[in-house]
């Protein structure tokens, strides 16, 4: 019996090529060129066909594209970030990319702001089952906003003034903030796959099973 290759008339090397290219991008951000409007819609109708918890569609979302409002937002992020990392050294990697992102976090044409309404407050405890209504929407928003040239970062620094984030958005009670999605057209045409720790690392089969350390510190089963 033959195994299936694929839905049909779907190019499984442009979906790999979309799904190992998807970066987190926040210093190759064109701050100049407008992103409509109507672009970032397409993006979120796509992101809302997501898979969600009894097909609740509990997710809400904020666009912000005003200038003065973009510039209030990236305040509290700042700080939010600053408060976070502190005096950390930032001269390369991850860190330095993303200290430059909220440095200029007020240029970028749009924020896309992920919420979740609930009946209530959030539930003590794991809650896994919760955000799994949202997240997977977040990233389906990142992956249509890819398709179209457009990059993004899925950043949660803002959740640490989260109150003061609903407050200046107006935020009514039990609308739970997720990511903050930073979104510009790039500067750059072309991504790669990230460096990623192999499968082999990372995967169990049929159970947990126990990591030993070598003496460089690697972990190795």
């Amino acid at each position: 019996m033959s195994l299936p290759t694929g839905i049909p008339g779907l190019d499984v090397d442009v979906c790999d090529t979309l799904l190992s290219t998807t970066r987190s991008v926040r210093r190759a951000l064109d701050l100049e060129r407008p992103v409509p409007r109507a672009v970032v819609e397409d993006c979120l109708r796509l992101a809302l066909q997501a898979p969600n918890g009894g097909n609740r569609q509990d997710w809400r979302w904020v666009l912000i594209s005003d200038p003065k409002r973009r510039e209030q937002v990236a305040e509290i992020y700042r700080r939010a970030f600053h408060g976070r990392y502190g005096d950390a050294p930032r001269e390369h990697g991850v860190l330095r990319d993303a200290s430059e992102l909220a440095d200029r976090l007020h240029r970028v044409p749009v924020l896309v702001l992920s919420c979740l309404q609930t009946a209530g407050p959030l539930p003590a405890g794991n809650q896994a089952g919760v955000w799994t209504s949202l997240l997977p929407a977040a990233w389906s928003y990142a992956l249509a906003a890819r398709s179209r040239g457009l990059g993004t970062t899925v950043t949660t620094v803002h959740l640490g003034l989260e109150a003061e984030m609903a407050a200046l958005l107006g935020l009514p009670e039990h609308v739970h903030q997720g990511p903050l999605i930073p979104t510009a057209y790039t500067l750059r045409e072309t991504f790669g796959p990230g460096r990623r720790r192999p499968l082999e690392e990372v995967l169990h089969v049929d159970g947990w099973q126990p990591e030993t350390v070598t003496a460089a510190g690697e972990p190795v089963r």
